[in-house]
């Protein structure tokens, strides 16, 4: 299934080159809007929130009104998903919170640099089936703070640990993202072995044969740059 993204920044749709280099920007919300409503779902990111600068809430309201859509960026609290699914959200993005160093006890208990009881929370007050993580990779390391930090965890262990809490996955492999130069295949395969819930992909896609071979592998697909630059129909 191909999932079309909305990426936010400073009240324009925007599409960034590995997550830094502004390469489209659009106002023209309308057409955008009447473009992916014949999708299932669809992707909105605020990334002023997920970078820590700011916000486009009445954006995200608005389109979550018009469309079926996960939302994410900055999500630091069940309060914060609560507050989006109020809004019409259908399900609500986590990231970089789930990731971080634990304390003592905890790391003992559980492990040490996923909040593990943070994301069972979520489940027990969001609910499963509203819950998407987010789990990114930058040089084979999973990627916070809007790519721009990185913790010792691997995409297969962060899956593995997460499995229990969420309805989905998804993940972003920042070297690609942006860049029109392909998904490495070979990683969707892999995690794809470590969880049976549902597992989202971005990063680099180009063509619809790769929606299609990730689609037969059981894997969703997020096409930003491809569709915005017209090279793949949507």
């Amino acid at each position: 299934m191909l999932i079309p993204s909305i990426d936010l920044m400073g009240g324009r749709i925007v599409q960034l080159v590995q997550g830094e280099k502004l390469k489209l920007a659009f106002d023209d919300f309308e057409y955008w809007i009447d473009r992916f409503s014949k999708y299932p779902l669809v992707q909105l990111i605020d990334l002023d929130a997920a970078m820590r600068q700011g916000e486009n809430t009445a954006l995200i309201e608005m389109i979550c009104k018009r469309l079926p859509c996960q939302v994410g960026g900055g999500l630091k609290t069940a309060e914060d998903g609560q507050r989006l699914l109020d809004a019409g959200a259908k399900r609500v993005i986590y990231g970089s919170s789930l990731f971080g160093a634990a304390t003592e006890a905890e790391g003992k208990r559980r492990h040490k640099l996923i909040r593990l009881e943070f994301a069972e929370g979520l489940k027990k007050t969001l609910g499963e089936e509203a819950i998407c993580f987010s789990v990114d990779t930058k040089a084979g390391k999973v990627a916070v703070k809007g790519w721009k930090d990185s913790v010792d965890l691997t995409p297969e262990e962060a899956v593995t640990w997460l499995e229990d809490s969420c309805a989905a996955f998804l993940y972003t492999h920042v070297d690609t993202e942006g860049t029109m130069t392909g998904f490495p295949i070979d990683v969707a395969a892999i995690l794809r072995a470590c969880t049976a819930k549902q597992l989202i992909v971005a990063g680099g896609i180009k063509e619809r044969a790769e929606v299609d071979a990730l689609d037969a592998m059981g894997v969703d697909a997020v096409a930003g740059m491809a569709v915005y630059s017209g090279a793949m129909e949507a």
